[in-house]
């Protein structure tokens, strides 16, 4: 024990320190990332902070429940191989967590040397170190299942959750098929998120390692396109509807209809297509390129950082964030406003917008007003309430709505309308099994939880993983597989 201490326990020692960040001066102008990385003494040190809680409410408050005091003591102990076994041993994509999980309100936010004032150990940092030293070492091999098994899987959405999913599912020997209505593997992480959060070759090297391991990429495949549920579910022993959430939430204000006004989705989907070296003709001709533009971005959460902070790098005129609630209340990571802060982005709080303005058919500005937060609803938050005779324009030629996501028509989209939805058009499913309303049709991440954050989506496919294995070793039993009927 005493040994152990002289290791760990060095917060009261050791200041708290991130990895070296790239002025704001230099990062504003492309997409890489803004921070650096530990070097291994640098590691060590930080990771020698961590007090070893007996009820440690950094793994408690991790979606995956990733085993995080014990990686932190064997970094700072130098065994980092063994720190890489102990994290991926959760988490399908611990390097991308490390990267874009929102610690402040998961992991470091719930450390208890954070409560007690000596600041948080910078367990993301720490995590993207481990796992990018063991891709750079070749630690990281495909899981290669010691059998094959007769059954096969298709999984709808390669995002976050399909691949965990995938990744589970063929370490136990199922042939996997991923079938994806983009180009590119990733979801969300290839084109939702930027470059300056999360590299592409991040996510093209696990999909990658993935294919390694036998997992099989449908790409451009769309269902309800290219093959209805009923088709996929014949082809196969069980499907996974891993879509996520895609349609975006509308603001219906006076002259929504102008032009230049954008979802969220659609101009990060742009600019990374772009940055992944794309023909891009509506970001090519200046239409969805913020360059020289005075931006007004509408919404409070991570989605909408991603906007602000884009269009900085794309050389906006100006960057202005407007927000109903106040900092205290806004949804997204405090760390993020921070960063838009510093590379110059404009927050307008308590303030919603009421109309837009515009000229020959374009946009020209944004009527707001001004917002009173009331007292607090059911959820603890206040309710905004517009103040009387508050309203003003802000200058505008483009407008980004970052209002959130809900989910595609399922049923309608893919041909089967005995999939049951929940009124907010969430896939319905036992939460026992993660089996939805048809029988070896499952589903995970947002397509059930709404939309929600990366990790949880991993969560969700490990989850899912399980009950569908148990699922197919009872369809074996009966025999009762696909390749059986079909060849009946």
């Amino acid at each position: 024990m005493f040994a152990m201490a002289q290791k760990m326990l060095q917060f009261v020692r050791t200041e708290k320190r991130m990895p070296d960040k790239r002025e704001a001066a230099a990062r504003r102008h492309d997409f890489d990332e803004i921070y650096g990385e530990f070097d291994q003494s640098g590691a060590e040190e930080q990771s020698s902070r961590c007090s070893q809680c007996g009820v440690p409410f950094c793994q408690v408050h991790c979606p995956l429940h990733n085993n995080i005091p014990d990686w932190l003591k064997l970094t700072a102990e130098g065994r980092l191989e063994e720190a890489y076994e102990m994290s991926s041993a959760t988490s399908n994509l611990p390097e991308i967590c490390g990267r874009i999980c929102p610690q402040d309100r998961l992991c470091e936010g719930n450390c208890t040397i954070e409560q007690s004032t000596h600041g948080t150990v910078t367990i993301g940092s720490i995590e993207k170190y481990i796992n990018d030293t063991a891709w750079d070492r070749g630690w990281v091999k495909p899981r290669i299942p010691a059998r094959e098994r007769a059954q096969s899987v298709g999984i709808i959405g390669g995002g976050p959750g399909g691949m965990a999913a995938a990744e589970q599912l063929r370490a136990k020997g199922y042939e996997v098929h991923v079938y994806d209505r983009y180009d590119r593997i990733g979801g969300l992480m290839m084109y939702g998120i930027p470059g300056f959060k999360l590299e592409k070759y991040v996510v093209d090297r696990r999909v990658k390692l993935l294919a390694d391991q036998g997992v099989i990429f449908h790409t451009n495949f769309e269902v309800g396109r290219d093959a209805t549920l009923a088709d996929l579910r014949a082809k196969h022993d069980a499907v996974l509807i891993a879509t996520g959430v895609y349609k975006a939430r509308d603001l219906d204000a006076p002259g929504s209809e102008l032009g230049n006004i954008i979802p969220a989705l659609k101009y990060l989907t742009i600019s990374n297509r772009q940055g992944l070296g794309d023909t891009v003709p509506d970001y090519d001709s200046g239409a969805l390129n913020a360059s020289g533009k005075n931006v007004v971005v509408i919404g409070g959460g991570d989605t909408a950082m991603d906007c602000v902070r884009t269009a900085i790098r794309q050389g906006a005129k100006s960057v202005k964030c407007l927000y109903r609630r106040n900092r205290a209340n806004m949804p997204g990571s405090q760390r993020e406003v921070h960063n838009a802060e510093e590379e110059g982005v404009e927050f307008v709080w308590q303030s919603a917008p009421e109309a837009f303005e515009g000229k020959d058919g374009v946009v020209t500005g944004v009527r707001a007003h001004r917002i009173h937060l009331g007292v607090a609803d059911a959820s603890g938050r206040q309710t905004p309430q517009v103040i009387d005779g508050s309203g003003y324009v802000l200058e505008a030629d483009l407008v980004i709505k970052a209002l959130g996501f809900d989910p595609e028509d399922l049923p309608a989209l893919f041909g089967e309308a005995g999939l049951k939805v929940s009124r907010w058009g969430t896939v319905t499913v036992n939460f026992r099994t993660m089996m939805s309303s048809l029988d070896g049709v499952f589903a995970a991440g947002d397509i059930v939880r709404g939309a929600s954050l990366v990790v949880w989506a991993i969560r969700d496919g490990r989850d899912v993983a399980e009950h569908m294995h148990s699922y197919l070793l009872q369809k074996a039993e009966a025999g009762t597989t696909a390749a059986a009927v079909a060849a009946e």
